[in-house]
């Protein structure tokens, strides 16, 4: 990973305004294959030059599905510089195959520059865009050596294991490797980041004396995590169980159609029914129920789309759904088990692990 843009750090923490940079300027901090610091910046990330946004979490540390070449399916936390999260800004997959995952962009702050004002009203935004979208090239900014078309380009790459004519998409996700470093868990400077960020923060701070219970939550939920993570690793040496407990037992499990449709409210079904539908790895057609997801067991949300197809972040082939998969409002990862990372990436959801609420719009 390159080393950090030190020109470009603004520090930003949770709930500052920014506001993303123009294309123009965006274009001149990338290489030719549209990266800063091996960090893609996508073409789905165009539409929201110009516009303003709440910083939603810093990310300082993000967790890696991939896993390293020699152990594919190692799950680790990552380190990387200067980013964050943006809120309500997730990918929408329209240059990637129309991929449904919805994952959270990654923002160098050099895309970005900090706003002392509050958020413009409707009308400010439409007259702000328009000048954005004719404005010329500042004259201070050099000419780029990415172009949109480069941008575009760099989506895909070839690949010797693929179909002739399958594409291989090239994404942040599919990329995670290459913009981080390992982040040990006893490296106690991530704890240290997640109180000075404010991404632990519950919003209810105003005076002094609350701004002090807040971190001293905060400081309680990260020892809570520490703890778990030493537990799970005790437990794994001795071939216990983990935290929080998870164990299906099927050889081939149940399947559920609702046909479930976005707008639609369904209750998740308690954890010991949805126990019921998994096999010995916690799946359900190949599906993980995963132990971050316990905590929605029982709530009910509605539903924000239905899943056909995602990159498949080791691969970047496009993986089709075979068996109905749902994703819900609000619905994500908060890390409770996996060391607090900030990504809140959506949960998948089988139907057979919901019910359709019927009666309340």
């Amino acid at each position: 990973m390159a080393g950090s843009n030190q020109e470009h750090r603004l520090n930003l923490t949770v709930g500052e305004i920014v506001e993303v940079k123009s294309k123009e300027e965006i274009l001149a901090t990338l290489d030719e294959t549209g990266r800063l610091e091996a960090l893609p910046f996508m073409p789905e990330m165009l539409r929201y030059c110009g516009k303003r946004f709440r910083v939603a979490k810093r990310a300082d540390k993000t967790c890696d599905n991939i896993g390293p070449p020699e152990r594919p399916l190692e799950w680790s936390l990552r380190r990387l510089n200067n980013s964050v999260f943006l809120t309500g800004v997730r990918c929408d997959g329209s240059a990637h195959g129309n991929c449904d995952a919805g994952c959270f962009i990654f923002w160098k702050e050099a895309w970005l520059k900090r706003v002392e004002t509050d958020f413009l009203d409707a009308s400010q935004v439409t007259q702000r865009q328009s000048s954005v979208s004719g404005e010329s090239v500042p004259a201070n900014v050099a000419s780029p050596a990415c172009t949109e078309e480069k941008l575009r380009n760099a989506c895909t790459r070839t690949s010797e294991t693929a179909p002739p004519g399958e594409p291989i998409y090239s994404c942040q996700a599919t990329d995670l490797r290459k913009f981080t470093s390992h982040l040990y868990w006893w490296d106690l400077r991530q704890y240290f980041w997640d109180i000075r960020s404010g991404n632990l923060k519950r919003g209810i701070g105003g005076s002094r004396s609350e701004e002090v219970l807040e971190t001293l939550l905060a400081i309680l939920e990260i020892v809570r995590s520490i703890l778990i993570h030493v537990f799970n690793m005790l437990q794994s040496v001795r071939a216990g169980v983990q935290y929080p407990h998870l164990q299906g037992s099927l050889d081939a499990t149940p399947t559920a159609e609702l046909n479930l449709q976005p707008g639609e409210l369904v209750e998740v079904k308690s954890k010991a029914e949805i126990l019921t539908t998994l096999d010995r790895r916690n799946k359900n057609r190949g599906l993980l129920f995963d132990s971050e997801m316990i905590r929605y067991c029982g709530g009910t949300y509605r539903v924000l789309k239905r899943v056909n197809q995602i990159v498949d972040e080791r691969t970047g082939k496009v993986l089709r759904m075979k068996s109905p998969c749902i994703i819900l409002e609000g619905v994500s990862c908060v890390s409770e088990y996996h060391r607090l990372c900030p990504r809140a990436i959506y949960h998948y959801w089988r139907e057979a692990w919901l019910r359709r609420v019927v009666g309340i719009t």
